[in-house]
């Protein structure tokens, strides 16, 4: 009969010490302090919100507002709609996001898994420069390479330049997180098979981060949505629509509360608050979207 060993005996659970009544206190007050400040964070948001949607909601609440424009609608008349500002504003930004996601996954790609010596640490310089550089700072930048330097009017893809300044190192940053929390087993494994590098980035890397990557993409395209620099400085306000993005002027929501901020009757005053609460829908939107694809990526994998 086989006898029992000192390995064999069950080991018993360690015991936790007391926790102090002091350490008591500190964790609740700590807990307490936290709470504090996050409610009055909320207290300015909320307020805000508020105060848009009250102000705002009966201008959005009519059919005309999503399905025409302020073509023909005076100054201090009641009417027309933002249907010309919503496209101008969709339009722009998703040149801005055709041009600025490509160059800013293929810069995250290579920062990550290729970025080394002196070009890498340039790169990562001058994204976080990008990243810090003000939009009027952008729009102006653009307006002396675009307009003044090469003769090109002001127009709608001016303002697209701008924001891919603005949206690209955003994508650099949210690719460049994304791509570093894949395993390196999954690299490690496919290199073990006889798989060429670039075909395991294209295969493996880019697929396993690709919820990350298309959830930074929306919230990157939600932040450029509502600047208002650009579309003051390289293009000019419209009343009806302009499917030109090379010639003429293009609303934008932004640039349609700037333009009604100058309007001192009510209609305008309306139409300031109604285009404010439209942006703040189409941006959430964004925000849910992003979530949204995320979650169905995630489940999906």
């Amino acid at each position: 009969m086989a006898t029992l060993t000192k390995f064999d005996q069950p080991v018993k659970a360690p015991t936790f010490r007391h926790v102090s009544t002091a350490r008591r206190v500190k964790n609740h007050l700590a807990t307490g302090l936290v709470t504090a400040c996050f409610a009055i964070a909320l207290v300015p948001l909320g307020w805000v919100l508020w105060m848009v949607i009250s102000k705002g909601i009966s201008a959005i609440a009519s059919l005309d507002w999503w399905q025409k424009s302020q073509k023909g609608i005076l100054p201090d008349q009641f009417g027309g709609g933002v249907y010309h500002a919503i496209y101008g504003t969709v339009v722009q930004s998703a040149v801005a996001a055709i041009i600025a996601v490509p160059l800013g996954i293929m810069a995250a790609v290579y920062l990550v898994e290729y970025g080394r010596g002196r070009l890498a640490k340039v790169t990562t310089f001058m994204v976080d420069i990008l990243a810090g550089v003000p939009s009027i700072v952008a729009a102006l930048f653009i307006f002396a390479l675009w307009i003044a330097t090469f003769g090109f009017p002001q127009s709608a893809f001016a303002v697209s330049l701008a924001l891919v300044l603005l949206m690209l190192p955003v994508v650099v940053r949210s690719t460049e997180e994304m791509l570093k929390l894949v395993p390196d087993e999954l690299r490690e494994a496919s290199y073990a098979l006889g798989i060429p590098k670039w075909k395991t980035i294209v295969r493996i890397v880019i697929p396993t981060a690709a919820p990350g990557m298309i959830s930074g993409t929306l919230l990157a395209l939600a932040r450029v949505m509502g600047e208002t620099a650009p579309v003051l400085v390289l293009v000019g306000y419209a009343k009806s629509i302009n499917t030109n993005l090379f010639d003429g002027n293009m609303a934008s929501l932004p640039l349609l509360i700037y333009q009604e901020l100058a309007n001192p009757e009510a209609a305008g005053r309306e139409r300031v608050w109604g285009a404010a609460l439209t942006l703040i829908l189409l941006i959430a939107l964004l925000y849910v979207a992003a979530a949204v694809v995320n979650k169905l990526l995630t489940r999906n994998r």
